[in-house]
């Protein structure tokens, strides 16, 4: 089930990926696999940390090694998913833009 996509931002890529408002995810640390557009996947799933700022929820830790690690730049698309298969697991696909 997808929970949101957006395209990504320079603030996203330097302070946290901002949620969409109707993203309605909790503060909590959540164990994400990540994956390519290509369904090329990083080593070992990543454990992100949902907070609040400014009252938006932000992806703070964790996301920013993602980010890092699978090299993404302003303009590319992340989508974040819940898939339930014999027990709840979060997935991000990260599609580049160019």
């Amino acid at each position: 089930m997808e929970i949101f996509t957006k395209q990504l931002t320079p603030v996203d890529l330097e302070r946290g990926l901002v949620l969409p408002p109707r993203s309605n995810l909790e503060h909590r640390e959540l164990s994400t696999i990540v994956e390519s557009s290509a369904g090329t996947r990083l080593p070992d799933p990543v454990t992100i940390h949902c907070s609040t700022t400014s009252g938006r929820l932000v992806f703070t830790r964790g996301w920013l090694d993602i980010a890092r690690d699978a090299g993404l730049r302003s303009g590319d698309t992340v989508t974040f998913y819940q898939e339930v298969n014999g027990g709840a697991q979060y997935k991000m696909r990260v599609r580049n833009a160019g």
